[in-house]
């Protein structure tokens, strides 16, 4: 019985490193070619998110949810940031009108926010690629800290009504990997690896609170993923979820710096 439930511990582990190590390399090298590359990758995801989130409020197939998204992506980088934010109101406000669903026109802003801020992150001059880096590197600590540490020690569960595998272990394990890979970053550029701790710490925080959202919201509508897209994690949302609610705290904090400076100085 404890082989067995030992195994099922990792039973995933398998797949989900194999689809970690063939989409990760190609995250990384958008990341770090900016430009095109970054433009073209978050035009994907946006319009991949748009076509989840149809899907989850019954849609078979919401190309209006999917379009709308696309158009978002154009409005930040034809114009601005500020102008794809403030887009996503009017866009939202008909989503609604045509699908005739709050729910659908709720993912409208959910979405399209986070990926409007990594796509300014990595595009704004001077310190766009050590904040991207900076960020995947939090997040995906945070991701692997949570996971492994969860798995290995187990203990009380964190909020076992919204998703019953994540534990107070596993938490506080993903905080502090993730927050560390942040400090790395900064220690390898010389750079306040106190602070970027500190603001490793906040993202980190952000990004596990994305992670409960969307499993509120999967609990909610009574399904395991938010999709088929990637194997072994599920759809966009289920391994993007973090990202799209620490990539908007980052890019705060990236203006309040501003100077051309990390968003951890």
């Amino acid at each position: 019985m404890a082989a067995r439930a030992a195994g099922g511990r990792w039973s995933d582990l398998a797949l989900r490193t194999a689809s970690a190590l063939a989409l990760g390399p190609l995250a990384l090298a958008c990341v770090w070619e900016g430009g095109w590359a970054w433009r073209a990758l978050l035009l994907v995801a946006m319009a991949g998110l748009g076509w989840e989130w149809g899907r989850l409020a019954g849609r078979a197939r919401p190309l209006a949810l999917t379009a709308a998204m696309a158009l978002l992506w154009a409005a930040g980088v034809a114009f601005s940031l500020e102008a794809g934010v403030l887009s996503t109101l009017w866009v939202a406000v008909l989503i609604g009108w045509f699908y005739r669903s709050r729910f659908a026109a709720l993912g409208v802003p959910y979405a399209a926010i986070g990926g409007l801020c990594l796509l300014w992150l990595r595009l704004r001059p001077g310190a766009g690629l050590a904040d991207t880096v900076f960020l995947v590197l939090v997040v995906w600590g945070t991701d692997i800290g949570a996971y492994l540490v969860g798995r290995l020690l187990g203990g009380p569960k964190l909020a076992p009504r919204i998703s019953p595998g994540k534990t107070w272990s596993g938490s506080v394990g993903g905080l502090l990997i993730g927050a560390a890979a942040g400090a790395g970053l900064a220690a390898y550029l010389a750079m306040s690896p106190g602070r970027a701790f500190a603001a490793g710490l906040l993202l980190s925080l952000c990004a596990q609170g994305g992670d409960l959202l969307e499993s509120a919201i999967k609990r909610k509508l009574g399904v395991k993923d938010s999709g088929q897209t990637i194997p072994g994690h599920g759809g966009l949302f289920d391994r993007l979820d973090g990202f799209l609610t620490a990539a908007p705290v980052a890019a705060l904090l990236a203006v309040y710096v501003q100077g051309g400076m990390p968003l951890w100085a």
